[in-house]
């Protein structure tokens, strides 16, 4: 069998046609590479070139992009320490449901149990059925259209976000980016006494031409350069891997300011005049106590009918305090101290026919209410006897009627106080004609009319009677600290250092005491045997309007209804202003209040009451360097050791089931009071005790700490309002 053999293929192609196949081929590479070549210098020929500066100022703006660094806003403390205003941490609590790794199937079978946990951790703000629908309606849309920024909470403290981050879904995983979880941390002003001198210490907000949160009333405003601080920058800058912020200039923390604010003070002063308020259905009030050696105001406060509660109801709001008003009797201090010191008020013995009415230049009548027909010049403050002040001072300054202004400016009583008070003013005195116009004026202004005094100069001047003559200037601010921990103290200054002489200063106390402890006082009422007070009333009626501009408790002017001139019928304003203990003047307290109604229309029955129940109270705890007699005994009276007890038959019953006790009656309820004896209130905590006791019109003092153990008089004493009351305290 003949083979057969396919026939072999050879390679016929030209090795000269490869060549040119190849260098073909690098032909386009090369030419493509040369017009790269010739399109990057084209570009960096326009960038480097034609279009550099261009590109110069966009780098530039990019470096010179810049951020300010607030700077940490002091604090405002109370005399001992105590924190008025401070800065708190908060936080926004948030989910971002675009986030790159958002685990949605987790999430959406998680819902039901997050919603119940969540309504659970944040009490009334929604059911679980409302959480779960609104977490199921947050991932309806597509990815790209869910939000990055859904709202769980804001302004919680950090505890509730480490709770939230332990909730069904949350606890996954601590990957933010599987749950999305957001917290942004924010910085908010803290008041931990709440409303307390809230207008004394006043609050924060953006300004109207400055977005940085900075005072907007009371101390917050009159010391914001110091307690804002210095701001800080932060600059973009290019690193090895890109551009980030560096800070150029560190912020510097503002000053922490130590106030002349006595935390017990304003507590008491705040309640007493609250409550007055309210028994006496009146506009407003405000009140203010003042230490008489120091001028430190320990306590201020400002008390306004809330209009939109239902019920009577008084908030801080406007600082009155610092506002202008015809400050009616309480002007008539101020007179006499001009007289006795330039002359004409000696000698106090001198007689002037009083009467009911007196025409004076033969116009309309001033008229008397309290005074007899004849008074000596020692007794015109006692009867409040505005025919008397014209009398006296008139013939001095019928000739210049802009003397007795000038006579006061001598004093001080026109300069800046400068306490630290956001809008203070000053004392307003019109200058006048030297007609009978001017004269008529000015007959007024002896007694209170027709001018217009800030509650917070009429207890600075009383404070200088009652300091001797020495007119210490007031103050809320007791020293300042720095960022840097350095203290420095603002020492006691004077307004004057003697407005009167030490003898003038003297007869004047004399006179104000009269006041109150005389047969014709018109603040008889204020009497008490345990703390001496002397004083003055006034009243004044109540303008229609005035042209004062006036500020709501965020510093934004209201505005006003226009001034209508006159006065409104039945209306009026009271005041009472005086100091305690007589012997040994330690504070001197101012207390206004507007419009009360009967049977509270008389200055003593509601300013001067108020001021009488805040001395008897600061006595009661020993704030008047007095030494109350306590009783010695440690232990209760009528053998065995007393239980801690309560007039509240719930906490009772509580205190049986913890303690076990079942029907076992070792729980002594105190007796129900009894008028015109002392309660019992052994066993009973002291909060309550004072409540209790100082209800019923008792003074009471106290010793120790716990519970009351005994009391002196015993329970069940016969005895009326103003007996004191001893209490000692133990704790077993």
């Amino acid at each position: 069998m003949q083979g057969h053999s396919s026939p072999r293929r050879t390679n016929t192609e030209n090795p000269g046609s490869r060549n040119r196949h190849v260098v073909g081929r690098f032909s386009i590479i090369f030419a493509i590479t040369i017009v790269m070549a010739i399109a990057i210098s084209v570009m960096l020929v326009r960038t480097t070139v034609v279009n550099a500066s261009a590109w110069n100022a966009m780098g530039a703006s990019t470096l010179r992009d810049s951020n300010i660094i607030v700077p940490k806003r002091g604090e405002i403390l109370a005399a001992d320490g105590s924190i008025l205003a401070t800065n708190l941490y908060y936080f926004n609590v948030m989910i971002d449901f675009r986030a790159s790794r958002f685990d949605i199937v987790a999430y959406d079978s998680t819902i039901p149990e997050l919603s119940g946990a969540l309504a659970r951790l944040i009490p009334g703000k929604r059911d679980s059925l409302a959480w779960e629908k609104r977490l199921r309606k947050a991932i309806e849309k597509p990815k790209s259209k869910r939000t990055r920024n859904f709202v769980i909470v804001k302004g919680v403290p950090e505890e509730t976000v480490n709770k939230i981050k332990q909730l069904p879904f949350f606890k996954l995983t601590t990957n933010c980016n599987r749950t999305g979880l957001k917290v942004d941390k924010v910085m908010k002003r803290s008041y931990p006494f709440g409303q307390m001198a809230r207008m004394s210490i006043g609050r924060v907000g953006q300004l109207d031409t400055c977005p940085d949160v900075h005072g907007r009333s009371g101390l917050e405003r009159a010391l914001d350069t110091l307690l804002y601080g210095i701001p800080g920058l932060e600059r973009k800058k290019l690193f090895t891997r890109g551009a980030r912020y560096a800070v150029e200039r560190p912020a510097v923390d503002g000053y922490d300011v130590t106030t002349t604010i006595d935390i017990t003070m304003q507590d008491i002063l705040e309640a007493e005049l609250g409550e007055m308020l309210i028994a006496a259905r009146a506009d407003w009030g405000t009140a203010m106590i003042m230490e008489v050696a120091t001028g430190d105001i320990k306590a201020m406060s400002n008390l306004e009918r809330d209009s939109t509660s239902a019920k009577p109801r008084y908030i801080e709001a406007l600082n009155r305090a610092v506002q202008a008003y015809e400050p009616g009797s309480v002007m008539k201090v101020m007179t006499m101290a001009v007289a006795l010191e330039k002359g004409f008020g000696k000698p106090v013995s001198r007689h002037f026919d009083i009467g009911h009415s007196y025409a004076y230049l033969g116009r309309r009548p001033i008229s008397d209410t309290h005074s007899p027909a004849s008074l000596p010049i020692d007794r015109f403050l006692e009867y409040s006897s505005n025919i008397g002040m014209v009398k006296m001072a008139m013939p001095k300054y019928e000739n210049n009627t802009n003397l007795f202004r000038e006579h006061l400016a001598e004093m001080g009583f026109f300069d800046k106080l400068n306490t630290g008070i956001a809008r203070e003013r000053i004392p307003y005195f019109p200058r006048l004609k030297n007609n009978v116009g001017g004269r008529l004026t000015l007959s007024r202004m002896v007694f209170g009319y027709s001018t217009m005094i800030p509650p917070l100069y009429t207890c600075a001047f009383y404070n200088a009677v009652a300091n001797d003559g020495r007119f210490v200037r007031p103050r809320l601010v007791k020293s300042l600290r720095s960022p840097d921990g350095r203290d420095s103290a603002i020492d006691v200054s004077y307004v004057r250092e003697r407005i009167m002489s030490s003898e003038n200063a003297a007869i004047l106390r004399r006179m104000m005491r009269g006041v109150v402890w005389e047969q014709g006082g018109t603040a008889k009422s204020l009497k008490s045997d345990i703390v001496e007070i002397a004083g003055k009333t006034g009243t004044c009626k109540i303008a229609r309007e005035d042209k004062r501009p006036r500020y709501d408790a965020q510093g934004n002017k209201l505005k006003l209804t226009p001034f209508q001139g006159g006065y409104l019928e039945g209306r009026y304003r009271v005041t009472f202003c005086g100091f305690f203990p007589y012997e040994n003047p330690k504070y001197t307290c101012i207390v206004v209040i507007n419009d009360p109604k009967l049977p509270y229309r008389g200055p003593a029955l509601s300013s001067g009451t108020v001021l009488k129940n805040v001395a008897l109270k600061l006595y009661a705890r020993g704030m008047l360097e007095e030494d109350p007699e306590f009783a010695a005994e440690g232990k209760a009276e009528g053998g065995g050791p007393t239980v801690y007890s309560s007039f509240n038959a719930r906490r009772n019953a509580t205190l049986h089931a913890d303690l076990r006790l079942a029907d076992a009656k070792a729980i002594r309820r105190p007796a129900d009071r009894v008028d015109g004896c002392v309660p019992d209130v052994r066993g009973v905590g002291l909060r309550e005790a004072l409540a209790h006791l100082e209800g019923a019109g008792y003074a009471v003092s106290f010793q120790g700490i716990g519970y009351v153990a005994s009391q002196k008089p015993e329970a069940g004493t016969k005895a009326g309002p103003g007996t004191k009351v001893s209490l000692v305290l133990q704790h077993d």
